[in-house]
C-alpha cells in the first residue's frame, strides 16, 4: 500500500495495529526479550502514526494502547495513555485489561479509581475487565466486588468468578454460584460445567455433581468430550466408577483426556488391574498416552507391586520419547522403589538429565520405604548441595528414613533446620516422624516433651505412633495414656484396644488384657482384617 503511493489513513493504521495486537495476544503476551522486541511491527506502525501526524486521533491511540497491552508492554502503554489529549472510557478499559494480563490487579484497580476521579463512569466492560484482572492475579476478594457490580453478568463473567473460586479451592462457593447462575436463567457453557463438576469432584459431593449433570443435558450435547471427561472424573472421585464407565462407553468419540479421566478414576477407586486393562485398550485404539497417562499407570503398577508390568510401561515410555520428562521420570522412580527395586530406581535417577524437587523426593522416599536410611540422608544432603529447594514432602521423606533406620540425632538436626534454614514450617507429619524416631529408640522422655510443646495433641496419628513404640519397649504407663487419648478421640478405632491388649499379654498381665478385649466387645469395636498383594508368574493376586 505504501509502496504504491496509496495514502495511509488512521483507519488503515488502526486495522494493522489490530493484527499486531492479535498476534501478541495469541502468543500469550509478547513483551520484550534481550534481542528484538516481539511487538516490533506494532512499534513501527506507532512510528508511522507519529510521522503522519495522527497523534491526536483517539481511535488510533486506543488501538495503540490495545497493541501494547496485549504484548504486555505496559510501560509503552503508559506513555501512549499519558500523551492522549482526551481519553475515553475505552482507553481506561484497555489499560485495566493490560494490567490484568500481567497479573497486576492492584494496578488495574488503581486505574478504576483514577477513572472515577476523572469523572468517567465505569461501564459493564470496565467491571468485566477488572474481574478478569483480579481472577488472573488471584485476588478473589476484589474480583467478587467487581462481579457484584455487573448488573447482568453473562456466561463469560460467571466463568471468570467461578474459575477464581476454583483456583482458591473454595469449591463450596463454586457450587453456590453455579446454582445462583441457574436461578438467574444464565445458560452454562462447557467451561462452566467443567469447573462446577471439578469442584463437586474435589469435595466428593455426589448430589451436587448429579445436579450439574442434569443441567448439562440442557446446555451442551451429550457427546461433548470436554464435559464428558469432567463427568467421568466427578463420578469416579465420588466412588461411582460404574456410572463413570457408563458415560465413557456411551461416548461416540473419545479423546486422550477421557481415557486419562477413566484410568485415573479406576486407580483412585483402587481398581488398579482394571485401570491397567483400560490403558491397554487405549493403546489398542491407537491413542497416544500423555505424561499424565504414564504417571497414572505407573502409580497403578506401584500399588500392585508389579515390577513386570512397570518394566513394560517403562519400555513404552522410552519408545514414545517421554523418558527424559521430569514428571514421568519421577513416577518411574516411585514405581521401582515401591516394587522394591531401589537400585534400579537410583540408576534411572542418576541418568535423568534434569530433576525437580518431586524427583529428589521420590528417590529419598524410596530409600526410606526400603529401610536404607543412611542413603536417604546422604541423598538429602546431595539435594541441598545441588541448590534444589526442599519442600514439606522432602522433610517427611528424610525424617521417615531417619525414624525407620534409627538415625534419631540426624533426624532431630534436620527437623530443627526446617524452619530457620529452609523456611518450611513443621506440620503434623513432621512431628509424627520425630515422635516415631524417639519412640523407636526408647527416648520417651524427649518424646513427651515434644508432645507437650507441639500444636497437634488432639490428632490420633501421633498417639498411635507412640503406642506402637510403647509396645516394643513395654512402656505400660505411657501406653495406657496413649490408648486413653486414642479412645477419647476415636472410640471405634480398634488400634488402641488391640495394641494395649497385646502389651498386657506380652507382659503376662492376662486379666488386664482380657479387660481391654471385653471393653472392645462392649463398645462393638471390630478389628479390620489385613490383606496384601503378591506377584506370581506375571500375575497379581491378593
Amino acid at each position: 500500500m505504501c509502496r504504491k503511493g496509496v495514502r495511509v489513513d488512521s483507519v488503515s493504521l488502526s486495522s494493522i495495529l489490530g493484527v499486531c495486537a492479535k498476534g501478541c495476544g495469541e502468543s500469550g503476551g509478547c513483551g520484550h526479550n534481550d534481542e528484538i522486541p516481539s511487538n516490533v511491527n506494532g512499534q513501527q506502525i506507532h512510528g508511522l502514526t507519529v510521522k503522519l501526524g495522527f497523534e491526536g486521533d483517539l481511535h488510533l491511540n486506543n488501538s495503540l494502547l490495545d497493541m501494547y497491552a496485549k504484548s504486555a508492554d505496559m510501560r509503552s502503554a503508559e506513555k501512549v495513555f499519558a500523551s492522549i489529549p482526551e481519553v475515553s472510557v475505552v482507553s481506561w478499559n484497555v489499560m485495566i485489561t493490560g494490567y490484568g494480563l500481567i497479573f497486576q490487579s492492584q494496578k488495574a484497580i488503581e486505574y478504576l479509581r483514577r477513572m472515577q476521579s476523572c469523572g468517567f463512569e465505569p461501564d459493564e466492560v470496565t467491571y468485566i475487565n477488572l474481574l478478569a484482572a483480579c481472577v488472573k492475579s488471584g485476588d478473589i476478594k476484589s474480583g467478587r466486588q467487581m462481579f457484584d457490580n455487573i448488573s447482568r453478568p453473562n456466561v463469560i463473567s460467571w466463568n471468570a468468578i467461578l474459575s477464581g473460586y476454583f483456583q482458591m479451592e473454595d469449591h463450596m462457593e463454586v457450587i453456590k454460584l453455579f446454582r445462583e447462575m441457574q436461578f438467574q436463567g444464565v445458560q452454562p457453557d462447557r467451561s462452566t460445567l467443567a469447573i462446577a463438576l471439578s469442584s463437586s469432584a474435589a469435595m466428593g459431593i455426589l448430589e451436587a455433581g448429579k445436579e450439574i449433570h442434569a443441567a448439562s443435558h440442557k446446555a451442551v450435547s451429550d457427546t461433548d468430550i470436554y464435559v464428558a471427561s469432567a463427568l467421568i472424573g466427578m463420578y469416579s472421585k465420588c466412588g461411582k466408577t460404574e456410572m463413570a464407565k457408563h458415560i465413557f462407553h456411551d461416548m461416540q468419540e473419545l479423546d486422550v483426556v477421557c481415557w486419562n479421566s477413566m484410568i485415573a478414576g479406576l486407580s483412585l477407586d483402587s481398581q488398579d488391574k482394571e485401570a491397567f486393562n483400560y490403558f491397554k485398550q487405549m493403546r489398542q485404539h491407537e491413542m497416544l498416552p500423555t505424561q499424565f497417562s504414564y504417571a497414572t499407570i505407573l502409580s497403578c503398577c506401584a500399588k500392585l507391586a508389579s515390577s513386570f508390568q512397570g518394566k513394560q510401561v517403562h519400555a513404552q515410555i522410552t519408545k514414545d520419547g517421554y523418558v527424559s520428562d521430569v514428571f514421568v521420570g519421577s513416577a518411574l522412580i516411585g514405581m521401582y522403589c515401591k516394587c522394591g527395586d531401589v537400585d534400579g530406581a537410583r540408576n534411572f535417577f542418576d541418568m535423568m538429565p534434569s530433576k525437580s524437587t518431586v524427583t529428589w523426593n521420590e528417590m529419598i522416599h524410596g530409600y526410606a520405604q526400603n529401610g536404607r536410611g543412611d542413603e536417604a540422608v546422604l541423598l538429602y544432603w546431595d539435594m541441598i548441595a545441588s541448590a534444589e529447594r526442599p519442600d514439606a514432602i522432602t522433610f517427611i521423606s528424610v525424617l521417615t528414613a531417619c525414624s525407620h533406620s534409627g538415625l534419631v540425632d540426624a533426624g532431630i538436626d534436620i527437623f530443627n533446620s526446617m524452619e530457620h534454614k529452609h523456611g518450611v514450617e513443621p506440620v503434623l507429619d513432621h512431628y509424627t516422624c520425630i515422635i516415631d524416631a524417639l519412640g523407636r529408640a526408647g527416648r520417651f522422655q524427649e518424646a513427651e516433651v515434644l508432645l507437650d510443646e507441639m500444636p497437634y495433641k488432639d490428632d490420633p496419628v501421633i498417639w498411635e505412633v507412640l503406642l506402637s513404640s510403647c509396645r516394643v519397649h513395654a512402656n505400660v504407663s505411657l501406653a495406657k495414656r496413649a490408648a486413653e487419648e486414642l479412645i477419647r478421640l476415636d472410640p471405634h478405632n480398634s488400634v488402641p484396644y488391640v495394641l494395649l491388649a497385646n502389651i498386657y499379654s506380652s507382659l503376662g498381665r492376662w486379666d488386664e488384657a482380657r479387660a481391654v478385649r471385653d471393653l472392645m466387645v462392649d463398645k462393638q469395636v471390630i478389628k479390620d482384617p489385613g490383606y496384601s498383594w503378591i506377584e506370581y508368574e506375571k500375575m497379581v493376586g491378593s
